[in-house]
């Protein structure tokens, strides 16, 4: 109960500095009265407003997981949490033993804008070592990448004996978002579709164990994402016009991602859907998935002893400057 209240205390006090006046007052009228402008698709009524509060509460997960109180009564987040630890504590298990094994991996995110491929990104790798499990995220190519063979700046980021990497988006941009937005041709386009089947197959063939996800939504999930994006300032920064862009042209990104998945799913690199509309399903199921895909085990380490403090009879600490210690406000 003391987790409810804290949340709900947090929640009403964010929600007041998310939402100025003027975004009230657009909703709502001058008068207070609610407005009948509501097929302008940003404005928030009551139903979207609860969904910001949701979608807070979503944003503290994070935090929460860190102290979960083991004994406290059983709520639909709490046995969340609890299924998620457990699911990260395998993925523990899994790094060690791709370690051990010197496994490379590489596990490819796809989906639309808002679909939670982040999300789930993040409980992935929130437990794990970055030098073991790291993201490659790239940004738009630069003007000598534009001249390169297409998947060479992909090939830098492939893992070594020992490593997973996650790709926060791929190669498949290609058939996606340049393919929607006309930053491709036709004839690479084609290419891109002549070339993807054997590119994968020259990555099993090294050894690498490939496994793509489509994060899938819905229209309507996806348009309340974007307006919690809108409406909230800690989000802002995710939205970019390229967003924007791609939410106008919902049906063509629906057409782009059919051909690809027809076009590339393959018996050696098959695609996998997440059903992605309810996120914390989303993770639980992705990563359970994730983990079905290895045959992997504990693997035993050695005992750990905290070795004793040596200690010199000469030595002295000298305290810290009072001006270069951190105010402790809180």
């Amino acid at each position: 109960m003391g987790e409810k209240k804290n949340l709900k205390n947090v929640n009403l006090s964010y929600e007041y500095s998310m939402t100025s006046r003027h975004q009230i007052e657009t909703v709502h009228g001058h008068d207070g009265k609610k407005g009948t402008t509501m097929a302008d698709k940003n404005l928030l009524d009551e139903e979207q407003l609860q969904r910001l509060r949701d979608d807070l509460l979503d944003t503290l997960d994070e935090e929460l997981e860190m102290s979960i109180d083991e004994e406290g009564n059983p709520t639909d987040r709490a046995t969340y949490f609890r299924e998620l630890l457990r699911l990260q504590g395998e993925l523990v298990k899994l790094q060690d033993w791709v370690v051990a094994t010197k496994q490379k991996v590489v596990i490819l995110f796809e989906g639309r804008d808002a679909a939670g491929k982040g999300g789930v990104i993040k409980r992935i790798t929130q437990r794990l070592n970055p030098r073991v499990c790291r993201v490659a995220a790239l940004p738009a190519p630069n003007d000598r990448e534009r001249t390169q063979w297409y998947f060479q700046r992909y090939v830098a980021h492939l893992p070594a004996a020992g490593e997973i990497v996650l790709f926060d988006r791929s190669w498949y941009n290609r058939a996606g978002v340049e393919r929607v937005m006309g930053f491709c041709n036709d004839d690479e386009y084609e290419e891109f579709f002549r070339t993807v089947p054997e590119f994968e197959k020259m990555l099993a063939r090294s050894g690498i164990t490939l496994i793509k996800y489509w994060f899938s939504i819905t229209d309507d999930e996806q348009h309340a994402r974007f307006l919690g994006r809108i409406h909230d300032p800690l989000k802002q920064w995710k939205l970019s016009p390229m967003d924007l862009e791609s939410r106008r042209r919902w049906e063509d990104y629906t057409v782009a991602k059919e051909t690809m998945i027809e076009r590339t799913h393959t018996p050696e690199s098959p695609w996998w859907v997440v059903q992605a509309v309810d996120k914390k399903s989303a993770r639980l199921n992705c990563i359970q998935h994730l983990l079905s895909h290895f045959n992997y085990h504990e693997i035993a380490h050695p005992e750990i002893e905290l070795p004793k403090r040596v200690r010199n009879p000469d030595y002295i600490r000298h305290p810290v400057p009072e001006d270069m210690v951190v105010p402790e406000i809180y």
